[in-house]
């Protein structure tokens, strides 16, 4: 009868084996951007394919990268959504595993709002770009409330984008303090928030971390939240009112 492995010995191995793809992932990743870019590029510029069209490609990066690092995503709440309605998704920040957890399973059309610096990378730029993604000055003055204005009116055409109102990844995984800005964005494009709960992202991939753990993520998708009747100096009110509905689907 064949000797069965002792248990430290096989999770040794277990661990060994979730290295190796996390490794496999993170040498893959930078060449798959490059790829789909190049292949937006082309699809759009040459073939004339549309932007919703070609979101089929950056799907497919997310997936691929979720599946090397052995990660299933389950997606709650569609039900929710009108396929018909742009939206701002906003979402509690964990992990950069975020984006592909996102990008990959939510299930909605959307961009990325992405500040201005990154359309400036060679391919990825561009890319960006003519998929329809959506530039923002980050600085404060004139030119950051005018790219501010430019993106409320590409959302109200009825572009859906996915926001952090944390600003930033949380260090321990806890639910932040929401910023205004998306609030602001939100108001002035007219259209619903609609809150969303990422569960399971910070195990996978923590901040400051550069391989990703196995692990299931949950994305909760929450009922929308109406902005006509809100003014921009209730932006803070409207902070708080997303962040407990984000909260209560953390808690879910």
């Amino acid at each position: 009868m064949p000797r069965q492995p002792r248990p430290n010995r096989l999770a040794c191995l277990m661990k060994f084996f979730y290295m190796v793809r996390s490794v496999v992932a993170l040498i893959l990743a930078p060449l798959l951007t490059l790829l789909v870019s190049i292949t937006a590029i082309v699809a759009i510029a040459i073939f004339r394919v549309s932007p919703a069209r070609v979101q089929v490609l950056p799907r497919g990066w997310a997936r691929i990268i979720a599946r090397i690092c052995g990660v299933p995503v389950l997606v709650e709440g569609l039900e929710n959504l009108d396929p018909g309605q742009p939206y701002i998704f906003a979402a509690n920040h964990q992990s950069q595993f975020d984006i592909f957890a996102l990008q990959g399973y939510l299930g909605h059309d959307f961009r990325w709002l992405a500040k201005q610096e990154l359309f400036r990378i060679p391919l990825f730029g561009p890319g960006m770009r003519l998929a329809g993604y959506i530039p923002v000055d980050r600085t404060h003055g004139r030119q950051a409330m005018k790219s501010l204005e430019a993106a409320a009116k590409r959302i109200a055409a009825g572009t859906s984008v996915i926001i952090f109102p944390e600003g930033t990844r949380s260090r321990d995984g806890s639910l932040q303090p929401f910023k205004a800005g998306g609030m602001v964005l939100a108001i002035k494009a007219g259209v619903p928030l609609v809150p969303v709960a990422i569960l399971g992202s910070h195990e996978v991939l923590p901040k400051g971390k550069l391989l990703a753990r196995p692990g299931r993520i949950v994305i909760r998708i929450g009922a929308p939240i109406a902005t006509r009747d809100y003014q921009l100096k209730q932006k803070n009110e409207l902070a708080e009112r997303l962040r407990d509905a984000v909260a209560a689907l953390l808690l879910h």
